[in-house]
């Protein structure tokens, strides 16, 4: 029986957060492969807040999702049938392929990945390696520079990247102070990351709880959020601060201007520095990162939580998580079993 390739399209442009009226679900044959071509079967889909950006009507980094198309996402998977030299059957790849079941792919884009130590799951290709390690790893160490003793604040410090740039921080030496939107996700960073502090944006005043848990100033700031958040890290950060600016998640469903930060004038008066990075930037290098990576976490001193959906049929309800705060750590949609 021919396999059957389930998908999600984009029929509309999202006005504020997705709706699934928003989206096609298709369910066309896979076709037979030509020479050259690769099958692959997703298994784990990665749900990220670029999927809001990808989905506006104006290109960002990456050209708009053209309405009609395969909704964009990175996923894992496992290669099923290849007439392409550089590719066999069970091959672990990872790559831009999309909200559906099966990818037929000429090769480009696809990176292999490698086999996993025994007992680990699939997820931490998501949670720990691929674009979430490598985000939190050169972001925080090129970028951010943290030293021994400086004082490093990490917002979205619950999510998939900002936990483990905090982490990273630490294993530095750093003091470091997270925010997140929970007392459950605050209590988390403290206890079992080992977070210096937290604070709950929701629950207290960030610019307060910053004077309160950061008395000597903000040397380095991981920004996952920008808004009022980052207003209130400008307003203590040290001399030559550096802020690693890897997303501003606060204004991506926002349907109005979202307004500058007032602080700006500190960036000057502190001689500060910010840079935005994507993680494409670093793609090349990846092999630097997952070597220390994986060490930190066998030593038990680099944690991750994934926070797993089954089904693709689930995706267009569950990519919301991302910007109403009730995910744990990295968010994923399991489209298919795991290879044994």
């Amino acid at each position: 029986m021919a396999k059957v390739n389930r998908q999600w399209r984009l029929r509309s442009r999202p006005q504020g957060e997705f709706r699934k009226s928003d989206f096609e679900w298709r369910e066309d044959p896979v076709p037979d492969l030509k020479a050259g071509q690769v099958l692959v079967r997703n298994v784990l889909l990665s749900l990220d807040p670029t999927n809001r950006i990808w989905a506006n009507e104006a290109d960002s980094y990456l050209p708009a999702v053209e309405l009609g198309a395969v909704m964009r996402g990175l996923a894992v998977g496992v290669v099923e049938a290849s007439e392409n030299p550089g590719f066999r059957a069970g091959d672990r790849v990872q790559g831009l392929l999309g909200w559906q079941d099966y990818l037929i792919s000429e090769g480009q884009g696809l990176s292999k990945l490698p086999v996993l130590a025994p007992g680990q799951s699939w997820t931490a290709y998501l949670g720990l390696y691929g674009h979430i390690g490598l985000t939190a790893y050169f972001g925080m160490l090129e970028i951010g520079q943290p030293k021994a003793g400086e004082t490093v604040v990490v917002s979205g410090a619950a999510g998939a990247v900002g936990s483990l740039a905090g982490q990273i921080a630490k294993i530095q030496g750093c003091r470091v102070v997270g925010i997140a939107g929970s007392r459950e996700k605050c209590r988390w960073l403290r206890q079992d990351l080992g977070f210096d502090g937290a604070i709950d944006y929701k629950l207290q005043d960030v610019a307060d709880e910053l004077r309160r848990q950061c008395p000597d100033g903000i040397d380095v700031c991981f920004e996952n959020v920008g808004g009022a958040i980052l207003d209130a890290v400008l307003g203590r950060i040290n001399l030559g601060a550096r802020i690693a600016l890897c997303g501003l998640i606060a204004q991506y469903n926002s349907e109005q201007p979202v307004a500058g930060p007032y602080n700006f004038h500190r960036l000057l008066m502190q001689r500060a520095r910010v840079e935005g990075f994507l993680v494409l930037d670093y793609a090349e290098r990846a092999a630097e990162a997952f070597p220390a990576l994986a060490e930190w976490h066998a030593q038990g001193r680099l944690k991750y939580r994934v926070d797993q959906v089954a089904g693709l049929e689930n995706a267009p309800e569950a990519v919301n998580k991302l910007f109403d705060g009730n995910h744990q750590g990295k968010l994923v949609v399991l489209v298919s079993a795991e290879p044994e």
